[in-house]
């Protein structure tokens, strides 16, 4: 691929929509709760759940370009552009927080992501936390030798991903009253808020502590639609401990949940968004009558 190609996005075949299946649970029907599961991960399998939707927009505008991006020792977002890397022959480089890491062997997630051809630059945390910031990401660039590089902030969540996560609330249009997701960096609800019709509205579940994410979607939705976009609310009680953190009780909830409906329940994002529709429901937090639509935007891994 020469640097003027535009790669084929049909390459990578995703499946959309993707899939909308009722999960019949007597622990939400008996509160008048109708709950659907709006099947991400079914989308393609190696870019899994709103993976697709938020790097598909950058990826069809590099041009052949090297795509560098970021992410922690077990982020799902590093994995998929290094499957997006190899499937669209487009080189990838991830700048992996936490420079301690790099003496030590690779995790399962980041050796998927070295096997996918992604070189990994590895930085102290602090430098990681002024990525953003010109200098710090001139220096990043020139350190690994990729200064024309297409830029693809952490988890994906930029102005063309909101845009392209849009698509997303369409899809689920009048199917739902609220539609629920798990939020990292917060750009899939950003674009699943603006996509819903008038009269249904967004649910977020941030999986990491600091209730920083409101002012981040805000951010998100005035660089990608100029303003405000659709109804939506965040509920920070349920990131059990932080990113990648779990609790036994959560565990025993997603085991038990995947014997009810035969759904491997991956633990970072999806357990904490259907634990937390659960418990919501049982404070009576939604009408009776309600239709929730969960979105499940990943599977477990390896």
């Amino acid at each position: 691929m020469t640097g003027t190609d535009t790669p084929d996005l049909a390459a990578l075949r995703p499946r959309l929509p993707s899939p909308l299946h009722e999960a019949a649970d007597g622990r939400f029907e008996r509160h008048g709760v109708r709950l659907l599961l709006k099947r991400e991960d079914l989308i393609h399998p190696e870019l899994v759940g709103n993976k697709w939707r938020k790097l598909a927009p950058t990826l069809a505008t590099a041009g052949g370009r090297a795509l560098v991006t970021f992410g922690g020792a077990y982020s799902n977002h590093l994995r998929a552009a290094a499957a997006a890397g190899r499937l669209l022959g487009l080189p990838t480089v991830g700048v992996v927080r936490g420079h301690e890491l790099s003496g030590r062997p690779l995790n399962p997630s980041l050796a998927r992501c070295a096997a996918d051809g992604m070189r990994l630059h590895f930085v102290d945390r602090s430098t990681y936390r002024r990525k953003s910031e010109p200098e710090t990401l001139a220096a990043l660039l020139r350190a690994v030798d990729a200064e024309d590089a297409v830029v693809v902030p952490e988890g994906g969540s930029n102005a063309e991903a909101v845009r392209g996560c849009r698509a997303l609330g369409e899809e689920l249009g009048e199917h739902a009253d609220v539609a629920a997701i798990a939020c990292g960096t917060g750009g899939t609800l950003a674009g699943l808020a603006a996509g819903l019709p008038r009269g249904r509205r967004a649910l977020g579940i941030p999986v990491l502590r600091g209730g920083f994410l409101k002012a981040d979607i805000e951010r998100l939705q005035e660089r990608a639609f100029g303003g405000p976009r659709g109804a939506w609310s965040l509920d920070d009680r349920f990131h059990h401990g932080g990113y990648a953190r779990t609790t036994p009780g959560l565990d025993a909830f997603a085991e038990d949940f995947e014997h009810r409906h035969g759904l491997p329940v991956e633990r970072v994002y999806v357990a904490k968004l259907l634990y937390a529709l659960l418990a919501l429901t049982e404070e009576g937090a939604f009408p009776r009558g309600t239709t929730l639509a969960a979105v499940v935007t990943g599977r477990p891994f390896p």
